[in-house]
Formats: structure tokens, C-alpha cells, sequence
């Protein structure tokens, strides 16, 4: 062994000696084949514009066009899997949340062997899909882009104005995103591809990076409440040379439904994406006892998304990959005010992000924490006043705020926590709490004054139109925030003041506990490419949905070195031999 000294010498000699360079002899040849694709970019990148459907124009008609078509049959979505249609043992049906009794669509859950199957076609059309051309995608993605926004436009959004119970502007909105996702994504690609590594010695060698594809299949397993979240859990993987096997929520077949036709009619190959609607643990266990698993990709619940990964664990020792594992599963998104807030703004922020879509986004508010001087005076009588006026009905009716809850277990589960709140000494319901089942999954929504911040319902996300307040002491906004940072973790917070002293510290406070923080703005609303979104911790992977650094996780890149002048010589120049 060396002593610490001599090692110190060699050390410093290792610094001063010359760059090795290896023995060369003459002779090039450089590859003729075309390794990777450059890119130029659009001069403007822009967000979908929202179309507004005033009364009597085109877009108003060709709607209510949609929306009387859907109305007028139940349309049977089938198992699909390499373009071939399939069949269920029983049919069950998707249902106007607000009107249980009116059927829009009808499917069936597929059972093991057809997943199996769907899963052998994905593994063996991945490697064609994976050789074709990134150009060749992106037109596709291109066209699809423009089938969605403008032929397919008013189909998706009657969809998800009556089989998610969304609102017209909550609707245009989540079709928006699907536009951004299916023309902005691939811009991310082309930068993503356009990268070189370092080519120091051109004379000598050349180092390529080529994006592949993960070798299997990718799962995609994908919510009720974003149409536009479900297309990019699918889409995002395919793009980059992954076939994927889409399970959609029960509560979501008949939009995504037409955003997959929207995007065969748009080029993409039958073998890529197949539609394979299941029953949740069956399709589970089937993707995650597989050898050829690659990815899962998922949005929904924290506590699923636990369960696909101790499944994931229980089978590590038999699969071909290290499984890519994208997920995001929400968590408790909150409002924090502070005294120099403006009024006005907290009242309409928070509003709309607790109560619109019944509370069902992923990023809708859960708690407000308000200064108990501002409370008193500004917020309390007009929040209630204004929660108390908020239209609750028909999703088609345009001055409904909201509509009814997704499903029956949802509206189950929020009955639960009402159940809970009210027999809760540290908490009181100060407006709604009343839930109706007779016609649709209704729920008023609801104010919550909360005690206590280590109630569980503090903590836990519970995606309903459930608003909890929590009153500080106005010198306690420091105390006050650190609990906060504690206990909230979610997708998105929220900071209301113009002090900017504060808005430095809560930069610091809030670092760690959420994904996207908002100053002066509701925790809801992320546009594509602008405010890329997804949380950490426990609440998901983080990998910024809507941003560049998603696609990384669903591609395997290789490094490629071509040399032109061989090696020649074993040994190195300082080497006496």
C-alpha cells in the first residue's frame, strides 16, 4: 500500500503529465447511415386559444350538434387491440354523473387473456415503432393536433361535458390542454433530439446520441377528471417509440375514446396504442407480472399508486427492465394568505380553485389558511355569501358553476368525510355539507372552518367541492407557514400577499412541500409548456407533465462513437516498453 505522502505525489504527477493521446494509424471511415434527426424550431410557440361558443355562432351549433348526437345513442366502445375490435363477457355502461339513469356509452372490461394479448402485440410492434422516424411521429402528433382542435373539437367536448360532468368552459379548457400536449410535446422532442454530445477530435471520431424506445410495453393507466392528462399518459410514451396498452377510468371511456379514433384518423399505426378498458386489479396484476414490462404510467390516487409499486417490487427478480415508474397521485393543495393580501383576488382565486369541477382536479384547493384580521372583515361573509349562490346541476346548463360528483364511490367517499366533519369537535361546516343521490351524485359545495391542523383532514386529498379554513393569528404567519409546510403536501400551493419580504420567505418555506407554487394566483389553471406541473414526496414523481423533462423518462438513449483512425499502439507514451 501507498502511504498518504507518496499517494500525494502521485496525485500531483498525474495532474502535470500531458493528455495521453493513443497511437493512431491512417484510415476513415464514417458510417453512411443517418443516426439521429435535426430539427428547426417555430418561430412562435402559442397555447391553444379557448373558444367561447357565444350564442348563435358556428362553434355554439356544431356543439350543441355534439352534444344532441351523444345524447341520442349509447355508443358501444370495444376492446381494441392491433386495430382489431373485441368483445366483453358483460356489458357495462358510462352514465351522465348528473343524470344516472341516461347511458351515453357501453363497454366491457376485458378479461386476462385479452390483456395478455394486448400485451403481446405491444411487445412485438415496439421495435418497428421504436425505427421509426422521429419526423415521421411528429407528424403524426402534428396532425393529430389538428384533428383535435378543430374536427374533433366539439365531439370531445360534448363528451366531457356529459360523461365527466364537466362544465362547457371546463371542457373547452381540458381540450385546450389536449391541443398544447399533442403540438407542444413534440417541439420538446425536436429539442431534446437536436442534442450533440461534444465532438473534440471530428478528424478522429464522432459521438452520436440516439433516443430508442424502452424495449416491451409501456402501461398507461389514466384518470377520470383530465381527458388531456389520460391522452399525454399514452401519447407522451408513444411519441418517443413505446407501445402502449391504455386501461382509461370507467368514469372516462367515451372521450378518450375519440381522442384515440381523433388519432388513428391522424396516421398513428393500430399495433402502437391499444384501448384495453379492465378491471383495475386484474389489469395490475396482469402488466406487473409480466417479464416484458417497461413503464407504467399513471395518474390518480397517492394510495394506488403505493400499490402499483410494492407490485412492481414483489416481481423485480423477473423482468427484462428496470421498470420506468411515472406517477402522479395529487395530495392537499392550499391557499396561504397573508395580511397584505388583496381581498378581492383571494375571494376569486379561491373560489374557483376549491369549488369549480366539484373539487375534482388534481390541483384543486383544499385548504385556505387566512389571517384572522382579514377573515373578519373581508372574507368570511362574502365567501359564504357567494359560495351559497353557486349553481350546482346540469353540466350542460351554462350557468351551472359545477356539476355532480364522477361516480357513485366517489360520491360515497365524499359522504364519508362529511359524515366525519360533522361529528368533529375541531371542525364546523359553516355553509353546504347536504349531498344528493336521487338523481345524480350531487354535492354542495362546502365551507369547513378547521381547528386544528393536525386533523386528518388537514392532510388528506379528498377531491370534492370541500373547502377547509383555517384562521391564524395574524402575528403567527411564520408559525403558521412551517405547520403548513409540514403537514400540506400536494401538487400545487398557493401564496397571496404584496409584501414582498413574504414572497421571498414563502419561496424558501414552501421549497420542498409542493410541486408548483403560485404567487397571487389560484393553485389551479397550469398551462402546457408554461408551468409544467407535478409534485414529490409522497404525492408523486415529479416528472413536470407539460415540460421537456417528462419525455426523458420514456426514452433509453445510446451514445454512439464511430473512430476513423483505429488504435494501433497497446501501450501508452509514458510507458518504457
Amino acid at each position: 500500500m501507498m502511504s498518504r505522502a507518496v499517494h500525494g505525489i502521485v496525485s500531483n504527477m498525474r495532474l502535470i503529465l500531458p493528455r495521453l493521446e493513443a497511437s493512431i494509424r491512417g484510415g476513415s471511415v464514417r458510417s453512411k447511415t443517418q443516426l439521429t434527426e435535426h430539427f428547426a424550431f417555430p418561430d412562435n410557440v402559442t397555447n391553444e386559444e379557448l373558444r367561447q361558443y357565444k350564442e348563435g355562432t358556428p362553434d355554439r351549433e356544431e356543439l350543441e350538434s355534439a352534444l344532441h348526437g351523444i345524447m341520442n345513442r349509447v355508443e358501444h366502445v370495444p376492446i381494441l387491440i392491433n386495430g382489431k375490435e373485441l368483445t366483453s363477457e358483460r356489458d357495462l355502461q358510462q352514465v351522465l354523473p348528473y343524470a344516472i339513469r341516461q347511458p351515453i356509452a357501453s363497454y366491457g372490461h376485458a378479461h386476462r387473456i385479452q390483456i395478455l394479448m394486448a400485451i403481446d402485440e405491444a411487445v412485438r410492434a415496439q421495435e418497428s415503432w421504436d425505427k421509426t422516424s422521429i419526423s415521421t411521429r411528429i407528424g403524426i402528433w402534428e396532425r393529430g393536433a389538428y384533428l383535435i382542435a378543430g374536427p374533433h373539437r366539439c365531439r370531445i367536448v360534448a363528451s366531457l361535458m356529459l360523461g365527466q360532468g364537466k362544465t362547457l368552459r371546463q371542457a373547452e379548457t381540458d381540450v385546450a390542454e389536449l391541443v398544447d400536449l399533442m403540438r407542444i410535446t413534440p417541439i420538446f422532442l425536436r429539442e431534446l433530439a437536436n442534442y450533440e454530445p461534444l465532438n473534440n477530435s471530428p478528424d478522429s471520431c464522432r459521438n452520436t446520441m440516439r433516443l430508442r424506445g424502452l424495449t416491451g410495453f409501456v402501461a398507461a393507466i389514466s384518470p377520470f377528471n383530465f381527458t388531456s392528462v389520460a391522452a399525454n399518459l399514452v401519447f407522451t410514451p408513444a411519441l418517443m417509440g413505446n407501445t402502449v396498452i391504455w386501461k382509461p377510468s370507467d368514469s372516462a371511456i367515451l372521450s378518450n375514446w375519440y381522442v384515440l379514433q381523433a388519432m388513428l384518423q391522424a396516421g398513428l399505426p393500430e399495433n402502437v396504442v391499444s384501448f384495453v378498458p379492465a378491471e383495475e386489479v386484474s389489469f395490475a396484476r396482469a402488466v406487473t407480472q409480466n417479464p416484458k414490462l417497461a413503464g407504467i404510467s399513471f395518474t390518480g390516487t397517492s394510495s394506488v399508486l403505493k400499490v402499483l409499486w410494492q407490485m412492481v417490487g414483489d416481481n423485480i427478480h423477473q423482468y427484462e427492465n428496470y421498470p420506468r415508474l411515472v406517477g402522479e397521485g395529487g395530495g392537499k393543495n392550499f391557499h396561504f394568505v397573508h395580511p397584505s393580501a388583496d381581498p378581492d383576488t383571494v375571494l376569486a382565486c379561491t373560489v374557483r380553485a376549491a369549488f369549480e369541477y366539484a373539487g375534482q382536479k388534481c390541483s384543486s384547493c383544499g385548504m385556505l389558511y387566512v389571517p384572522a384580521s382579514m377573515w373578519r372583515k373581508h372574507i368570511k361573509e362574502r365567501l359564504l355569501d357567494v359560495t351559497a349562490s353557486l349553481i350546482v346541476g346540469c353540466a350542460t346548463y351554462l350557468n351551472c358553476f359545477c356539476s355532480a360528483m364522477i361516480n357513485r364511490r366517489a360520491y360515497e367517499r365524499t359522504y364519508m368525510w362529511l359524515k366525519y366533519i360533522s361529528r368533529c369537535p375541531t371542525c364546523k361546516i359553516l355553509m353546504g355539507g347536504e349531498c344528493d343521490k336521487r338523481e345524480g351524485y350531487f354535492v354542495d359545495p362546502t365551507v369547513v372552518r378547521v381547528y386544528d391542523l393536525d386533523n386528518i383532514f388537514v392532510k388528506e386529498e379528498i377531491m370534492a367541492p370541500i373547502l377547509g379554513v383555517y384562521v391564524y393569528p395574524d402575528d403567527e404567519v411564520d408559525l403558521t407557514m412551517s405547520k403548513v409546510a409540514e403537514v400540506n403536501h400536494g401538487l400545487c400551493g398557493s401564496v397571496f400577499a404584496r409584501n414582498e419580504e413574504f414572497i421571498d420567505q414563502a419561496f424558501d418555506v414552501f421549497r420542498s412541500n409542493v410541486g408548483n407554487l403560485n404567487v397571487n394566483n389560484k393553485c389551479t389553471g397550469s398551462m402546457v409548456g408554461q408551468q409544467p406541473f407535478g409534485a414529490g414526496h409522497m404525492t408523486g414523481t415529479s416528472d413536470k407533465l407539460g415540460g421537456p423533462h417528462s419525455l426523458l423518462r420514456w426514452t433509453s438513449p445510446q451514445l454512439i462513437k464511430e473512430s476513423y483512425k483505429p488504435h494501433a499502439s497497446i501501450f501508452y507514451p509514458h510507458m518504457k516498453i
